[in-house]
């Protein structure tokens, strides 16, 4: 099964869930998406796998994303911003052939293993 873990090291629920799957004995492919960056295919595919729109992947904690969501922004508007400022995504997000999981808490990665 291919595993992609969209991670930021800098945060303990990401470093744990890359952690969890380890435990399971699943490498993940693991994409540090604060050098990265996003592209919209891939931020669309998230968001459709994961059964949410694409604020549903903001980040509340941050203060653009939590005035995104304020907003009531449109998609096109979340997009510009998300490419603009990565950080604005949630993490960790995992990703597999059985759709893509938000892990808030971490163990909701283990529903697309």
């Amino acid at each position: 099964m291919n595993v992609v873990l969209y991670h930021n090291p800098k945060c303990s629920t990401s470093r744990n869930a890359l952690t969890l799957l380890r435990e399971r004995g699943i490498e993940p492919t693991v994409v540090d998406y604060l050098k990265t960056g996003w592209d919209a295919a891939t931020l669309q595919r998230l968001a459709s796998g994961a059964g949410v729109g694409l604020g549903g992947l903001l980040r509340t904690k941050e203060a653009g994303a939590k005035a995104l969501l304020e907003a009531n922004a449109s998609d096109a508007a979340v997009l510009k911003a998300v490419l603009a400022e990565p950080i604005l995504i949630e993490r960790p997000i995992v990703e597999t052939d059985k759709g893509a999981r938000i892990g808030r808490p971490i163990e909701r990665v283990l529903e697309v293993l």
